[in-house]
């Protein structure tokens, strides 16, 4: 089981279902888990892509298209209380500091997109996921339908705080800021869930695509729910990402098919002490002061500006005096060099009594950031 976010607390931990697929509609699961207890949502709805009967290609071979009893709604209205309705519950269960994504086609995402507004979800950004092998129009009426929408919401307008990973995204995509255009390939080969020689669901998303969502939007040991749970790819993914995962699914043969999936899934063996905290993750904050607190300068240390010959003395209340000028590192060095501002962590240097050397004030700042990360981990 991958381990527990901090964020969570311990009476939400033992009353979610965590790593469980749940058997039944989710529009009523929803209600029996705590409220603002799910860090990220992931929902893949039925289309209501509203077909009025077999389609075949121009050979006159049968096309596996999306015929299920779950994708039937007897109108565009029910469809859409349908949608009011998973759509508020998910809202009830998802964090104060949570997001949701939705993925559909043109068929649904303008109405999804119109009740998420009107439920006061607030949308961060529409994602068009571009197929690199879509299926073809076969009658050849129509544009290839090679994209489908994602929109990727947080709980109201006010929210300002939410999990995105900017700076691992950008790090993983060659330093380039990710865009919302995402050229990932519809499923197939041996990714493809097979039940009895055929294809186990019709709308199987690919892996990479909730690889990309999961990373992006949430941090390890955060809590995943998927509410269209299906054969399983958000779990799988979770799983592989050390989430915890929660799916629902009404149809009892997809939840068998997922749970053999997942017992499948291998988490990736990697020692906690090898695993370094999250890019976006905020540094701590330390104030000079807490240097001469915790003895490692004292008053009368003298610290140099650089590679410059200014010198500055450390007081006993934690400013500095330099050239006539008394403050703080930050605006004593800014003085010093004729800026409006700087920061002094990075332009004052301290003598290392040991060896002589100067070294970067900012040296004794991240001693103080490990020390303080190691307290947290021997709390936990």
């Amino acid at each position: 089981m991958p381990p527990r976010t901090r964020k969570t607390t311990p009476t939400t931990e033992l009353s979610l279902p965590l790593n469980q697929v749940l058997n039944g509609d989710c529009r009523e699961i929803l209600k029996t888990l705590p409220k603002n207890s799910v860090d990220l949502i992931f929902a893949d709805p039925p289309y209501n892509l509203q077909l009025k009967g077999e389609l075949w290609r121009p050979d006159l071979s049968h096309v596996d298209a999306v015929d299920d009893d779950w994708d039937k709604f007897s109108s565009n209205a029910e469809y859409d209380r349908f949608t009011y309705e998973w759509l508020a519950a998910c809202r009830e269960v998802l964090k104060d500091d949570g997001t949701l994504w939705v993925i559909g086609s043109y068929h649904n995402i303008y109405r999804v997109g119109a009740i998420l507004q009107n439920l006061g979800y607030w949308i961060l950004n529409d994602v068009v996921w571009v197929k690199a092998n879509p299926m073809p129009n076969f009658r050849g009426t129509r544009f290839c339908n090679a994209h489908e929408t994602l929109l990727w919401v947080k709980k109201s307008e006010k929210q300002s705080k939410y999990t995105f990973n900017y700076k691992s995204l950008k790090a993983s995509n060659d330093d380039l800021q990710m865009r919302s255009d995402w050229n990932i390939p519809i499923c197939t080969g041996d990714e493809r869930l097979k039940y009895n020689g055929e294809k186990a669901h019709a709308t199987q998303k690919p892996e990479a695509l909730l690889y990309r969502i999961i990373r992006a939007c949430s941090n390890v040991g955060d809590v995943v729910l998927d509410p269209f749970f299906g054969t399983g790819t958000t779990g799988a993914l979770a799983k592989r990402l050390r989430r915890n995962y929660i799916g629902i699914e009404r149809e009892a043969h997809y939840v068998e098919i997922a749970q053999e999936r997942l017992r499948e899934v291998e988490i990736p063996l990697i020692p906690d002490e090898m695993v370094p905290p999250p890019l976006d993750t905020p540094k701590l904050r330390i104030p000079f002061g807490v240097v001469l607190e915790q003895g490692l300068l004292s008053a009368g240390a003298v610290l140099r500006l650089g590679r410059t010959e200014h010198f500055a003395t450390v007081q006993d209340d934690a400013t500095i005096t330099c050239n006539g000028f008394r403050g703080s590192i930050h605006k004593v060095a800014a003085q010093c060099l004729g800026k409006p501002s700087c920061n002094g962590w990075e332009h004052w240097y301290y003598q290392d009594t040991r060896t002589g050397e100067y070294l970067m004030l900012d040296t004794l700042r991240e001693i103080l950031r490990r020390e303080e990360e190691r307290k947290k981990m021997v709390e936990v």
